[in-house]
């Protein structure tokens, strides 16, 4: 997805939580210096492919084989710490650092890939980290325009800008073990960027022509506030 299709939705989400754009544009700046290009075709053959999107919601245990049979899996922040004690490889991690960047750092060594975000909060993370993953396996996004080796594939949350890469690297089927839309035990702001997530999944079914049953229940809502957004950009 390119830059101007997805900003509107980006300029919306800076709205709705009071985000500053500049400081985005910092963290990409930092990210971009300490990054080096990744060609999208080091992520392997998803062309075609089943690609699960796995989240990091409890229920992701009683998901496993959904992830355990799809041909790619993608995992999001601490998903991928789950998977691999059950036995289940991972092909990209996306993540934004703030949980277990150890883990991400410990991958690229492995020639695993991870999207390693960076945003306006996050940017000693980015400094802190950054230098400890392996380059080759390493790409850089932003929520803000993407400028030298920093990406930006779409997305908001690392679930589904995790979906967003994947659609961009040709993925034939997405599925998505370990969502959960309504968890109760999040936070005020994390039960808003969930909800954000499924507008985003919603607006990504729409382009894709395809159904996600992981948005049953949630279309018309998702729908309602995309169209305005939408209408709003024409």
């Amino acid at each position: 997805m390119n830059f101007p299709t997805f900003e509107p939705m980006y300029e919306a989400i800076l709205a709705d939580f009071g985000f500053d754009r500049a400081a985005d544009e910092r963290a990409r700046a930092v990210a971009a210096g300490l990054a080096t290009p990744f060609p999208l075709d080091r992520l392997g053959d998803w062309r075609g492919a089943t690609v699960a999107v796995a989240g990091a919601a409890p229920r992701l245990a009683d998901d496993i084989d959904l992830a355990r049979d799809s041909d790619v899996v993608v995992a999001a922040s601490t998903a991928v710490d789950v998977l691999r004690d059950r036995g289940v490889a991972v092909d990209c991690m996306v993540t934004d650092l703030d949980k277990n960047p150890e883990t991400a750092a410990a991958l690229t060594r492995e020639g695993v890939p991870v999207a390693a975000h960076a945003h306006g909060d996050n940017v000693p993370a980015v400094r802190e980290w950054l230098p400890r993953f392996a380059d080759e396996w390493t790409l850089a996004t932003t929520q803000a325009a993407p400028t030298g080796p920093v990406v930006n594939p779409g997305g908001f949350t690392d679930g589904d800008r995790a979906a967003f890469l994947a659609d961009q690297v040709g993925a034939g089927r997405l599925v998505f073990p370990g969502w959960e839309f309504d968890d109760p035990n999040v936070n005020p702001m994390k039960a808003r960027k969930l909800d954000w997530a499924a507008r985003l999944l919603r607006w990504l079914e729409r382009r894709r022509g395809e159904r996600f049953g992981v948005l049953d229940g949630r279309r018309a809502e998702a729908d309602a506030a995309l169209d305005l957004i939408l209408s709003d950009s024409d």
